[in-house]
């Protein structure tokens, strides 16, 4: 399976503000919505999220399949002291590919790689098992069960080597 991790970058924008409004309804059959907040100030958002990576508090990245078609984005959020938690989402029309598997196994290879991390958390409902097992497959061991957004969920771990 063919896919590329690019960090994100200003001019990602357009293509990601289209990739986030397309799939919005597949999202928020499994996670909170971003609201209609989110998509008005989408150029603002994009920039500080911009900043933020510049900092090296967080790392950002779309992921593209093999024709160069933005399907997904992978995040690092919070790269404090070895660790970030992780977080993605793919388009409904990448799904059951194993875009996810791959997406994820290249991005815990660069988080230890290219961002120097030792640790790696993510968390998802339990009521999502498509990312339960995306997860699991990437050596990520569950934890601790919470409440997230009002549904029971899952955060998992996994050490970087």
């Amino acid at each position: 399976m063919l896919l590329t991790l690019e960090r994100l970058r200003p001019d990602h924008a357009e293509a990601l503000y289209a990739f986030e409004l397309t799939n919005r309804a597949w999202f928020t059959r499994t996670i909170p919505d971003r609201g209609d907040t989110y998509f008005a100030e989408f150029p603002a958002r994009h920039a500080a999220l911009l900043a933020e990576q510049a900092e090296g508090i967080s790392h950002f990245h779309i992921i593209r399949d093999a024709s160069g078609t933005l399907i997904g984005r992978i995040n690092l959020i919070d790269a404090i002291d070895g660790t970030a938690e992780l977080g993605y989402r793919l388009a409904e029309s990448a799904t059951g590919q194993g875009y996810a598997k791959a997406a994820v196994a290249h991005i815990c290879h660069q988080a230890a790689t290219t961002y120097a991390l030792t640790a790696l958390t993510a968390r998802t409902t339990l009521d999502n098992p498509a990312s339960i097992a995306v997860l699991t497959h990437n050596e990520f061991k569950a934890v601790e069960e919470f409440t997230l957004d009002d549904r029971p969920a899952l955060r998992l771990h996994r050490t970087l080597e």
